[in-house]
């Protein structure tokens, strides 16, 4: 767990430099950046300290001023700075024609942000990463460069009772991205009717509409009390029909009851079809629909 950030990194850990003449080539203020790198890097281990994210700015001849931070994944190696300011610059430098600044780059600066104690780096169980998760890290770090910070979206769990509010994307550059996990928190308090695990392996962008039979042909329906009418026979959507070899559930669930407009009760079952195929299936508002699958 990470300590919050007590206080805003002091005008003397900044580093900065000029640039004479104005370079308008990554490779001129790259070899700059690693210089600054290297300071930065010095000037926070003296003092204990790193830093979670990392300020770029930049200054060109027109009076243009380039800024964007970055987010760090571990600890703050020279190296690792170094290689953002470098995709940076080709992003600023090299980008899109109505992106790109008019004039050459004066003057570059670093900028160190939420700082924590320098404790080490929490390697993974096995005591290190793999070259497949750094290439990865590195790859994501280029292309927010190239294309702006929202460019790269991770998953990210948050609290639901759906499988399909339960992870969110979000831009990569906002999280830390070694020893990650989406897997639940053991001391996470559960949500009173959220489904038993394993969680479907696909949610479905839009529900398929289907109607739940019996085998008397009626439709099923949940009562009041959240039982089912009779037990699930087929699945009938588009046309077709499915018998279902087995199932379970319901799932009742009642959200928002105090406010009416946002009030939605549902109830889920899980459902085995006989071709094999396992659907997460949930009845709202007197219609069911197929939300989500398991591969």
């Amino acid at each position: 767990e990470r300590p919050p950030a007590d206080r805003r990194p002091p005008v003397d850990w900044i580093v900065s430099d000029e640039i004479d003449p104005p370079a308008a080539r990554v490779d001129r203020v790259a070899f700059l950046a690693r210089t600054l790198a290297d300071e930065l890097h010095r000037r926070l281990g003296r003092d204990g300290v790193t830093c979670v994210r990392v300020g770029i700015e930049a200054e060109t001849e027109h009076g243009e001023q380039l800024l964007r931070f970055w987010r760090h994944e571990g600890t703050l190696s020279d190296a690792a700075v170094a290689d953002r300011v470098r995709w940076q610059l080709d992003g600023w430098l090299n980008g899109s024609a109505a992106n790109r600044p008019s004039g050459g780059i004066t003057r570059l600066a670093l900028i160190p942000d939420e700082l924590i104690a320098a404790k080490g780096r929490q390697l993974g169980f096995w005591g290190g990463e793999t070259e497949v998760d750094q290439r990865a890290i590195r790859v994501a770090a280029r292309l927010q460069g190239q294309l702006g910070a929202d460019a790269v979206l991770v998953p990210e769990r948050e609290g639901g009772r759906h499988p399909g509010s339960q992870l969110r994307l979000v831009p990569a550059a906002t999280v830390e991205l070694t020893g990650r996990s989406l897997e639940p928190e053991p001391d996470t308090a559960p949500w009173p009717g959220v489904l038993p695990a394993p969680s479907p392996t696909r949610v479905l962008a839009e529900p398929i509409p289907i109607e739940v039979l019996d085998e008397c042909n009626r439709a099923v329906v949940v009562t009041g009390r959240g039982l089912l009418s009779a037990s699930p026979f087929v699945l009938a959507t588009r046309g077709k029909q499915i018998e279902v070899r087995h199932w379970a559930g319901p799932w009742p669930v009642d959200e928002r009851w105090w406010d009416p407009e946002a009030h939605t009760r549902q109830a889920r079952l899980q459902v085995v079809t006989v071709d094999g195929r396992a659907h997460l299936i949930a009845l709202a508002a007197g219609a069911w629909v197929i939300t989500a699958q398991w591969d």
